[in-house]
């Protein structure tokens, strides 16, 4: 698969099949994320490999997307550690496009995965769940899985309406 078209063709997947995960193609996702390029190379992003299922279910509690995270074969918690941080905005910017590299990884294998965030509202109660160190901060979960049958489209405004000025391409 062509870099564009997956890139066209990826889509939020937030129902799954009951098909376990290979352990080779977690890897390869997190290969992916951590071939994302950083600021100085710091490469601040720290995984958690989430597929116990009673933490899965703990986990889905909060937040209101909890279903997603249960009917996953897998997640994959991000963070941003902060010891290995040097310019906070550079290194979010370095997180989104780690997420960015597994979620086209996932995509390019077949696989769905959906990029939650809204459990961050409770990201100290899933560190505390998760036993992670202190200068860790939940960046994002990854839920991950075979997808379920189904209709996937997305809209995008169209490319005008996103530049400002008088620049065109």
């Amino acid at each position: 698969m062509q870099i564009s078209e997956a890139i066209k063709t990826r889509r939020s997947v937030r129902e799954f099949l009951k098909k376990e995960v290979e352990r080779e193609k977690v890897t390869e996702i997190l290969e992916a994320g951590r071939w994302a390029p950083s600021g100085h190379n710091n490469q601040p992003w720290r995984f958690v490999i989430i597929d116990n299922k009673e933490i899965k279910n703990i986990l889905a509690e909060q937040t209101h997307y909890g279903s997603i995270i249960k009917s996953a074969s897998i997640c994959i918690a991000v963070f941003l550690d902060q010891k290995a941080s040097y310019d906070r905005t550079k290194d979010l910017q370095a997180i989104g496009a780690c997420i960015q590299n597994m979620l086209l990884s996932i995509h390019s294998m077949g696989l769905g995965g959906c990029w939650l965030g809204e459990i961050l509202k409770n990201k100290d109660n899933v560190s505390n769940i998760l036993k992670v160190p202190d200068s860790y901060e939940l960046m994002a979960v990854i839920a991950i899985g075979y997808p379920a049958k189904g209709d996937r489209k997305s809209e995008r405004k169209k490319l005008e309406e996103l530049l400002h000025g008088e620049s065109k391409p």
